[in-house]
């Protein structure tokens, strides 16, 4: 499995012990199936039309204040969806620095956009924390972790999305191999875009803008 060579860009109190995070090596993303399907309308996007894609769905998981949330709820809203952890010392918070800078370019827009983000890692990851990480880069982001019934697995399998512990030291120390990228969702809540782990802000903006037309 490739390692991410990247040194950590962010040291956050409640990122400890961890020193490596790397993408999984069979992403969970629909890139490389997406990239023959056929659009579903006549709209350009720099990252990948998953419009034809069968993936995503709604969900039900714990929100920062332990309070069961839906996806459904953000219909009417473009959201950025992505998966990680916070004791993701590299992809997760690069991640969540672009969509940061994503939701800065859009402006007055970005009162129709939402940034979601979901822990691959509920054992560790408990409601406050993830709620607590995800605001550190946008108050308005939302961060949700898997409690009691909820099933993170399903929740992956809606995404493809795959994640396994690696370089494990004990019950709490290890890291977590995952898939990296965002997926664009639109204003019904269906995954329309995935854009691969390092695209541009810009990039990323400019396709938001296309869903919110």
């Amino acid at each position: 499995m490739p390692k991410m060579m990247m040194k950590p860009l962010w040291l956050l109190p409640l990122v400890c012990l961890l020193a490596a995070c790397q993408p999984a090596e069979k992403t969970a993303t629909a890139a490389s199936a997406a990239s023959a399907t056929t659009p579903v309308a006549d709209v350009q996007f720099s990252g990948t039309d998953i419009r034809r894609e069968t993936l995503g769905g709604d969900f039900t998981l714990t929100d920062g204040e332990s309070k069961p949330f839906s996806m459904s709820s953000l219909h009417g809203k473009v959201v950025l969806l992505s998966f990680g952890y916070t004791h993701c010392p590299d992809i997760c918070p690069t991640t969540l620095l672009t969509k940061m800078d994503v939701v800065k370019q859009l402006g007055e827009q970005s009162k129709d956009v939402a940034a979601v983000f979901v822990s691959v890692d509920p054992e560790r990851d408990k409601p406050e924390l993830i709620g607590r990480y995800a605001r550190q880069f946008n108050p308005d982001f939302i961060g949700l972790t898997a409690t009691g019934n909820q099933d993170i697995q399903a929740v992956k399998k809606l995404y493809r999305v795959v994640s396994a512990k690696a370089q494990q030291q004990s019950e709490t120390v290890y890291l977590v191999d995952h898939s990296a990228g965002i997926y664009l969702l639109d204003k019904n809540g269906k995954p329309a875009v995935f854009e691969p782990y390092g695209k541009s802000a810009a990039d990323i903006a400019a396709d938001v803008k296309t869903l919110l037309k």
